[in-house]
């Protein structure tokens, strides 16, 4: 779906409804069918209050028996009774079916997520639609469920008097319209109101949202301490929640004065009715007990219309916006697959490549050509900023690129389905995750299908170097790593131990290591690096890192500048070339080390 595109009521219905039906087709009928009751009950009502009274009158003037009364009595009784057991069913039924429709559509955007060019996630108005969307879905389901409600329920209910009213005095089913539509009017331009206010709430929301991290999470907390930036954090955490409560006062101020002034067109009207009421009274076209019952009736029929549109309406206009954003978030473009299976493991070939981020001016890699054997394994370096992890994410498939072409076997990767792409792959990189799990987990997540024996847990933890000292594992592999669930925490280069390790675990023919040692010494990043050779071997492998003494490993070095590729061959190559870019860089840093020593 196009950006910028009106979503209307129709098509949230064509896109939601199809949700929760699936999601449990008997809560839902059910639902609906006791909604529907619920209603007739509430317009039965009305009949038997009316019945009973004009049997009392009749029992006053002496026209009928107590009995009949007492029946009478007895219908409205059970009436009422009934009523209260189908509004407690109608309250019950939503609320569970709303947990199993919260299950299935946070798997709903998970898989959409998965399913869209991960190179959006750069681009900071995707960002902002992914946000809304997990807004909206969790307004989506009472959205319809009101929606549902307004139909089966107050619709049925309306209908219900509408022919009652009729049957005593055509005239007075104008009392529906008079009370419904001032209100319903008011409430349509509140939808209108919030639905743009959503629309700029949202980029405000997520620096706010990343501003009170920046101040409370465990991973800000200590740097912002430290640093004494929070009130700094605490100031523009103010400022973008004075931004999104001033955009709610504004949406809320003009659409309570247009309400208002519908409001009183429907006090008017009512008074309008009570008087016509009371006329045909006079002139006696309606019995005492119809009047009664409707002049009873009418201050219930005014709250339950006053109940649909301006409380449920209302939050209807108020959460349409997020929910417009879910729709869209569920129409947004997914990356293009042809879904074909892999062909087998081989040569990965980058031809005439270049990519640009969204937003950017300039590619980040440009008219890069080379390929990538299998078994062979590649180091990529240069400075910050050259190109290098980009280079990587087109490698494995993860970015498609804007121009040329990446090929493995003589298959374009494009035309990949994700799984195909990914299965035979594995990474560690510098952003890795800490999962509040096991040690044996956190190892384990990589390739879940994958029995998590002893014997690989030791040799994929030697191999990177987790040390199973007692006291830093006190119940080896079983070790909570999160002090929040009565764990131990690690410091920062056991942390990329592990993850070192959970890269090892996973079953793989090209293995990535994107610059993770960051926080390991360089003497144990080498003996990584001499491990990670070892594994590597018959696979496809490729090293990024900013120590160039870790490199001479490699099969081949790729040295990268300003998104170009400026050298490549193996470290005595490329030592020899004067003045070349791998030696400048390479002699900086030894001269750095001598300096250390």
């Amino acid at each position: 779906m196009k950006d910028g595109k009106k979503i209307g009521i129709w098509q949230i219905l064509k896109t939601l409804m199809p949700q929760i039906v699936k999601a449990s087709p008997w809560l839902f009928w059910g639902t609906v069918i006791v909604q529907i009751f619920h209603g007739i009950s509430w317009g039965m009502g009305i009949m038997m209050q009316q019945r009973f009274f004009d049997q009392a009158v009749l029992l006053v003037q002496g026209k009928t028996a107590f009995g009949r009364v007492f029946l009478a009595l007895g219908g409205m009784g059970l009436v009422s009774v009934g009523t209260q057991i189908l509004n407690g069913a109608g309250n019950f039924l939503p609320g569970v079916l709303d947990k199993i429709v919260g299950r299935c559509q946070i798997e709903a955007i998970h898989e959409k997520i998965a399913r869209i060019d991960p190179a959006s996630f750069e681009d900071t108005r995707k960002l902002d639609e992914i946000n809304k969307a997990e807004k909206g879905a969790e307004n989506s389901f009472w959205f319809i469920c009101t929606f549902i409600i307004i139909f089966a329920f107050y619709l049925t209910y309306f209908i219900f008097v509408g022919w009652y009213l009729f049957s005593l005095k055509p005239v007075l089913c104008v009392t529906l319209g008079i009370i419904f539509l001032p209100i319903a009017l008011g409430q349509l331009i509140r939808m209108k109101f919030f639905t743009r206010m959503e629309e700029a709430s949202a980029p405000v929301r997520r620096e706010n949202e990343h501003y009170e991290a920046c101040m409370v999470s465990r991973e800000f907390f200590r740097e912002t301490r430290l640093l004494g930036s929070f009130q700094y954090f605490k100031k523009l955490y103010l400022e973008t929640l004075g931004l999104l409560l001033g955009l709610k006062y504004k949406a809320t101020m003009k659409s309570n004065l247009f309400e208002l002034a519908m409001r009183g067109i429907t006090v008017a009207g009512y008074i309008f009715i009570l008087l016509m009421l009371f006329d045909a009274l006079m002139k006696q076209e309606v019995s005492v007990g119809a009047f009664a019952a409707v002049f009873h009736s009418l201050g219930a029929l005014y709250c339950i219309m006053e109940e649909v549109i301006c409380r449920h309406v209302s939050n209807m206009a108020q959460e349409a916006g997020t929910v417009v954003n879910y729709i869209r978030f569920l129409d947004m473009e997914e990356r293009d697959s042809g879904g074909q299976e892999a062909p087998g493991w081989g040569d990965i070939a980058l031809e005439d490549v270049s990519f640009t981020y969204p937003g950017a001016e300039k590619p980040a890699v440009q008219g890069v050509s080379f390929t990538l054997k299998k078994g062979e394994t590649l180091a990529i370096v240069g400075e910050n900023g050259s190109g290098k992890s980009t280079l990587t994410r087109l490698l494995c498939g993860l970015y498609q690129p804007g121009s040329g072409r990446t090929v493995m076997n003589g298959v374009e990767m494009g035309n990949l389905s994700f799984q195909a792409l990914f299965a035979r792959t594995s990474g560690v990189f510098q952003k890795y995750q800490r999962y509040q799990m096991t040690l044996k987990e956190n190892i384990g997540i990589s390739h879940t299908g994958k029995p998590c024996e002893e014997e690989t847990l030791n040799r994929v933890c030697r191999m990177a170097g987790v040390e199973g000292k007692k006291e830093l594992f006190p119940k080896g592999y079983d070790t909570m790593l999160s002090r929040e669930f009565e764990g131990v925490d690690l410091s920062g280069g056991q942390w990329q131990r592990v993850a070192i390790a959970r890269g090892f675990f996973r079953s793989h023919d090209l293995i990535i290591l994107d610059e993770p040692t960051a926080a390991i010494d360089p003497y144990e990043e080498t003996r990584v690096y001499n491990q990670f050779a070892e594994i590597s071997k018959e696979k496809s492998a490729v090293i990024v890192t900013h120590r160039l003494g870790s490199v001479k490993l490699a099969d081949r070095i790729l040295v990268m500048k300003k998104g170009r590729i400026c050298q490549m061959g193996t470290h005595q190559e490329l030592m020899a070339q004067e003045g070349g870019e791998y030696k400048r860089l390479y002699e900086s840093q030894e001269r750095w080390y001598q300096e250390a020593e």
